[in-house]
């Protein structure tokens, strides 16, 4: 089915999701490049889960860290010859005919089909928020999992209120003496079962209806200044800021392809079997329109994917 120098697929993007459709598409023999680091992005294989403190909705696994699943996934990926996996940075995707070369920094590939499991990126602070990309790194986090030990016995905050802010905050205050979450909103919006567990938690105290102005610090932050008085001042005295705000798409070489996407920037899928708007382009996870977003759907879009791929290249002559 493949020549010595062309792939039948290549995955960009190696997360959860790309692992798993490369698992499948070796089992159905198509030779696999699995290309992670896309967007240079600094999460090892594995991509976003790797960053989960404990992952309690993947069937099979009562309750494992996401760096433990990513790897469990990996090594299923890796039990496969027909599967390869690259770390390097994606630069562009095109189409020649009946087939799509993939160009890295390093190297140039050439592929029957693609799949974009490339996943979503954190969103930063707006950038009037004075001193929030200056102490990136010195305070200002995203990833609480990451650097939660950086903070044992010190104060935190979290800002957001969806579930992932809220497992952040359980996460820090793990390390943390005192965990603020601050939300714009009025209530913050976390699975039942997260909310009863900040509400237990002594050491965790929701902030609503307020948003940081301002980051303020020496070489390290020290305080952040709030849009509204909390306790009688407007500033908070924090040792560090764990931004959980949201992500943002990551479909730009999807796009430069000719992929159409919505006007948030998903790429938009034929649900029933991941394909795109591109003959031969499949899309996956974070990445595509789908509602309804965990590693689990997305899995399950890329082994789709992963079957599409396979009936699109046996049904022709590539």
């Amino acid at each position: 089915m493949a020549t010595k120098n062309i792939y039948d697929l290549i995955i960009v993007g190696a997360g959860g999701v790309g692992l798993a459709a490369g698992m499948y598409s070796a089992r159905l023999g198509l030779k696999t490049l699995i290309l992670g680091n896309a967007h240079g992005s600094e999460l090892p294989i594995g991509g976003v889960i790797t960053t989960t403190h404990l992952v309690e909705n993947y069937p099979g696994f009562i309750s494992l860290s996401g760096t433990e699943l990513a790897k469990k996934l990996e090594e299923h990926a890796r039990q496969y010859e027909l599967v390869e996996i690259k770390e390097q940075y994606v630069e562009e995707v095109k189409k020649s005919k009946n087939l799509f070369s993939v160009k890295t920094k390093k190297e140039e590939y050439i592929s029957k089909t693609i799949l974009f499991a490339t996943g979503t990126k954190w969103k930063k602070l707006p950038k009037e928020v004075k001193g929030s990309i200056e102490f990136e790194n010195k305070g200002v986090s995203y990833c609480a999992l990451c650097d939660g030990p950086l903070f044992k016995n010190k104060i935190v905050a979290v800002v957001g209120g969806s579930d992932s802010a809220v497992k952040d905050a359980l996460v820090l205050s793990e390390h943390a003496s005192k965990v603020y979450i601050i939300y714009r909103g009025e209530e913050i919006h976390p699975e039942p079962i997260n909310l009863k567990r900040v509400q237990a938690n002594k050491k965790i105290e929701i902030i609503n209806n307020s948003n940081i102005k301002e980051v303020k610090g020496d070489k390290l932050v020290s305080s952040i200044i709030l849009d509204k008085k909390y306790k009688n001042s407007n500033e908070l005295k924090v040792n560090g800021i764990f931004v959980a705000i949201g992500h943002t798409i990551l479909s730009d070489l999807a796009k430069k392809l000719g992929i159409k996407t919505n006007n948030a920037g998903e790429i938009i899928i034929n649900h029933k079997n991941s394909e795109t708007s591109m003959e031969g382009v499949y899309a996956a996870g974070d990445v595509t329109d789908k509602s309804f977003k965990q590693l689990i759907t997305g899995v399950s879009e890329g082994v789709t994917a992963a079957h599409s791929a396979y009936e699109h290249i046996t049904s022709k002559v590539v």
